[in-house]
């Protein structure tokens, strides 16, 4: 515990203690507006059709909108792209806001929420990107990147235990209306400093080898210049190759594990209607949220010598075998403890899948594949909640269990058929040089 308090403290030198505050504020938002816009206008227009057509047109919007900001970050750096999209999307989450109190028929509302989720700023995955490259800059060696990653994925589950709490406890005390506002004021005021932080101009060692320029914008910033290390060919190559093969099996894979998260919050949903105590399906919820950010964080407990595909494989295995009880819940007694486990197995899952694609994507198209991998969990949520939920509400609970549980078993087979030898054929962190990727 002592060695794992010592490697966050690492974590949090790279960057200060401003960042993780900024960008955890920042990517509430993300987790609000989801849920904030089914709520507002579910009650502006009394139509639950209505609000979860807009639902998932925003949802929609952020899928497709997400790999495309991450792209422009990638070419352009994220200061620029990251300050029009906070600003774009909060007037964009305002407009719905403004719409919906002033009853607007569902083709603009969609309309407008499918604007809303295409700018969000996606700010989790570029905050990813932004610390790894600190941690290279450092030097850092595999272990520190992996906890560099635990930690971001502990704030990103955080965010989305916080966030729908945010919004239901606005929604019950005030107006659904007043959790979207609170929503645009972050994403302009957290998303601006976030964008205009120091460390917005941090570029992997390896991009700059490809862009020079990028140096010195970063040594600007108070990182090490460009001539501090000298690439080798062997470094420099990764950033021309194109997205290995490999990262398209993980991002199903996180498709996927967006599908489990969509049906267990229809199963966990139809069940506390069905006991006649539905408001407990937030705490529920959020139980299973706050052990996965617990396990998370105890990646960094893991053992150096235990390879990224083998938790990977493990946390598949997890998945399979701890969703399974979920067919056989039927109280609430049952229910918390049930997916409480189940949540040991997320945070692992999901941060090993980014810390494998850390490892395999060219520098260059690092925050676009960041960006990919969420956008996959949004837009597998989406379709699992209304598929899921449709299931539950013609067959119960346990059938929108199954769709998690059938989700799980097709995650196994990407876990157990992935090529384990590609991160072998990448110089180690032996052979990389101080300013090296260290993979």
């Amino acid at each position: 515990m002592i060695a794992a308090t010592a490697t966050y403290r690492r974590v949090m030198a790279l960057s200060g203690p401003v960042l993780p505050v900024i960008s955890f504020l920042g990517r509430l938002p993300t987790a609000m507006c989801q849920l904030g816009s089914l709520l507002l206008v579910a009650r502006t227009s009394g139509s639950l059709a209505t609000a979860g057509l807009v639902g998932g047109a925003l949802a929609a919007g952020q899928t497709v909108g997400g790999p495309l900001l991450g792209r422009l970050a990638d070419r352009h750096g994220q200061r620029t792209v990251v300050l029009a999209a906070c600003w774009f999307d909060a007037f964009a989450v305002a407009a719905l806001v403004a719409a919906a109190l002033a009853r607007a028929g569902t083709l603009p509302l969609a309309l407008i929420g499918l604007l809303a989720g295409a700018a969000v700023p996606q700010i989790g995955p570029l905050a990813r990107t932004r610390l790894v490259a600190l941690a290279h800059r450092a030097g850092a060696d595999d272990r520190l990147i992996n906890t560099v990653l635990s930690f971001e994925g502990t704030l990103d589950e955080t965010s989305f235990v916080l966030g729908p709490a945010l919004v239901g406890l606005s929604a019950t005390v005030a107006h659904p209306a007043a959790a979207l506002a609170l929503a645009a004021l972050l994403l302009a005021v957290c998303g601006s400093a976030f964008a205009l932080h120091p460390t917005a101009t941090a570029l992997h060692p390896r991009a700059e080898a490809l862009h020079p320029t990028a140096g010195a914008r970063g040594a600007s910033a108070g990182a090490p210049p460009m001539t501090a290390a000298r690439p080798s060919t062997t470094e420099v190559r990764p950033a021309r190759a194109r997205t290995p093969r490999a990262v398209h099996g993980m991002r199903a894979s996180m498709a996927l594990q967006g599908v489990i998260f969509g049906a267990c919050q229809s199963g966990i949903t139809a069940l506390t209607e069905r006991l006649h105590q539905p408001a407990q399906a937030g705490l529920v919820y959020a139980a299973m949220g706050v052990m996965s950010a617990v396990a998370g964080l105890s990646l960094a407990l893991v053992p150096a010598r235990i390879t990224l595909p083998t938790r990977r494989r493990a946390a598949a295995v997890a998945l399979v075998v701890l969703s399974v009880p979920l067919l056989f819940v039927r109280s609430l007694g049952a229910l918390y403890p049930v997916v409480v486990v189940l949540g040991v197995a997320f945070a692992p899952h999901l941060i090993t899948l980014f810390g494998l694609t850390e490892r395999l994507v060219p520098a260059g198209r690092l925050a676009e594949s960041m960006a990919f991998l969420t956008s996959a969990v949004v837009g597998g949520q989406a379709l699992a909640l209304a598929a899921a939920g449709r299931l539950a509400e013609a067959y119960g609970p346990s059938a929108a269990f199954a769709v998690a549980v059938g989700a799980a078993v097709l995650i196994l087979p990407l876990a157990l058929g992935a090529p384990a030898r590609r991160r072998a054929a990448a110089p180690t962190p032996a052979a990389a040089t101080p300013a090296g990727s260290g993979r």
